[in-house]
């Protein structure tokens, strides 16, 4: 029996996400999920590839008088805090995540000075713009018209218990699975079960698996102290877990909507196999 164990929310690009009990499927993926994105001032993205004190920026959902008006609140390590209006509006902006210009507002002065501040050079909070619409490769997703945010490139990241596991058996120190930063993780598989799947469905939602996670630099970035903690676990996923066409180690599945926007995912919830239907 395939289970959900663990729900996580990644309100900003790169930063500390949130553990949920429940989280409502939008077309882009979880409600609020990469929703908001550091960039630099030209507009170029910001992630723990290069700034892993990313990590260490909790996030936070205030909520709001109506379902998805919930304010950001962002805090950094010397407990200071600041509140980002939840009105998707403001100076409109182009920026770049990977080789895609996304639609956005300019979340303001105030933000990106909180932000410039703790990381010490000049950068910039942006919210999407939904108005555009961002889809992912098609070549991973056909027939299908997948949607998602500021996500690398697909809406939800789905990661195995088993898998992490298997893993850690290999390693000296074991790791946790926030290194790997999934929407959802599983229990019930076996090592790397999650590579066969095809759809999931838990009511009337249904996910495809769409690509292997291809996995970099941030893998190796400790999520509690924002620093590089040695070559691992890409050292030891480079020994079995190395993927020819994708030219880089994987670990997790990269997952799409088919069909369940508006539905809640919940923690405990049964996930069922269900066959690819084109």
């Amino acid at each position: 029996m395939i289970r959900i164990t663990a729900l996580n929310i990644y309100p900003v690009k790169g930063c500390r996400g949130i553990a949920v009990e429940s989280a409502r499927v939008a077309t882009t993926g979880f409600e609020h999920d990469r929703e908001w994105l550091i960039t630099r001032p030209d507009g170029r993205f910001m992630t723990q590839r290069e700034e892993p004190r990313l990590a260490l920026i909790e996030t936070a959902l205030l909520d709001g008088q109506l379902p998805g008006d919930e304010t950001l609140r962002l805090r950094v390590p010397d407990g200071t805090e600041l509140n980002v209006a939840p009105a998707a509006s403001g100076r409109e902006v182009e920026v770049t995540v990977w080789k895609d210009r996304c639609a956005a507002f300019d979340a303001g002065d105030r933000a990106a000075e909180f932000l410039t501040a703790y990381l010490g050079s000049p950068v910039r909070l942006v919210r999407f713009d939904a108005r555009r619409k961002r889809p992912s490769n098609p070549d991973w997703t056909p027939g299908v018209e997948a949607l998602n945010q500021f996500s690398d490139g697909f809406a939800w990241l789905l990661a195995s218990e088993a898998s992490l596991e298997d893993l850690n058996s290999r390693l000296q120190r074991k790791l946790p699975m926030n290194r790997f930063r999934p929407n959802i993780v599983v229990s019930g598989l076996p090592p790397f079960g999650e590579d066969r799947l095809h759809d999931l469905t838990a009511g009337p939602v249904r996910l495809r698996r769409a690509k292997p996670c291809t996995r970099c630099i941030v893998t190796t970035t400790d999520q509690a102290t924002g620093k590089r903690d040695g070559t691992e676990p890409l050292q030891a996923l480079r020994q079995f877990r190395f993927d020819r066409e994708l030219k880089g180690v994987v670990f997790g599945q990269n997952m799409i909507l088919i069909e369940g926007v508006g539905a809640q995912l919940q923690v405990g919830q049964e996930l069922t196999p269900a066959p690819h239907v084109d």
